[in-house]
């Protein structure tokens, strides 16, 4: 799974990262402990081309009466997603990019949590893949996302049994939907080579914590 990650690329560069023209009210960065429910800035694709926005990390099926009426769904399943009726829709018509440094993932060491901290190899940001959609009851309205995940092979699987869906960006354009259909051979896990992880401090344990120091190596 992916429940907490990192990302300093700011907006701008962001925007142009994605040849997408950025919204107004996007998240602030850097932040090296994004947690659930916080708003996290998304490339997604509209009637005018791609948009860069913030959306809320915390997927809300459009029959949930409020945003805490069911499960937190942070995350959605590459094999399941197509029959899911939580994200099915999604799946097929509002698919969007999430760029982050990199992603903390946690084993254990007897009753203790020690996290990892996961990134790309080559230190370029890492694209992975997400779904969205807007939720309204009365008053209340919010947009929201999450992130498609695989069964994790190699050194990941040694940390844990699933990853999020790594895209290159020569797929960018085929995981939003501009270069037709086939994104679904998209959900499938990335080459050991591409990834490089090392062990960070247990402070980021805490989803209160902040600072660049949570994703410094130890040992």
């Amino acid at each position: 799974m992916c429940g907490r990650f990192a990302v300093t690329l700011p907006p701008d560069a962001m925007a142009q990262l994605f040849k997408a023209v950025p919204a107004n009210d996007l998240a602030e960065v850097p932040n090296f402990n994004v947690c659930p429910t916080v708003q996290v800035n998304v490339c997604s694709l509209d009637e005018t081309g791609r948009r860069l926005r913030a959306m809320r990390w915390g997927f809300v099926p459009h029959w949930y009466k409020a945003p805490n009426d069911g499960p937190l769904l942070i995350n959605a399943r590459a094999e399941t997603i197509a029959e899911k009726p939580a994200f099915r829709a999604a799946a097929r018509e509002r698919r969007c990019l999430i760029a982050m440094d990199g992603f903390y993932e946690w084993d254990r060491a007897g009753d203790q949590k020690l996290p990892w901290f996961i990134h790309r190899r080559d230190r370029a940001p890492m694209v992975v893949a997400g779904i969205w959609q807007d939720w309204s009851r009365g008053d209340d309205a919010l947009t929201a996302c999450a992130i498609v995940t695989t069964e994790a092979e190699g050194q990941m699987a040694e940390i844990h049994n699933r990853i999020p869906v790594l895209l290159e960006p020569d797929d960018w354009g085929l995981w939003l939907g501009e270069d037709g259909k086939g994104a679904a051979r998209l959900m499938r896990a990335a080459p050991d080579e591409v990834y490089d992880m090392y062990r960070v401090g247990t402070e980021v344990n805490s989803n209160r914590a902040s600072g660049e120091g949570l994703v410094a190596p130890i040992g």
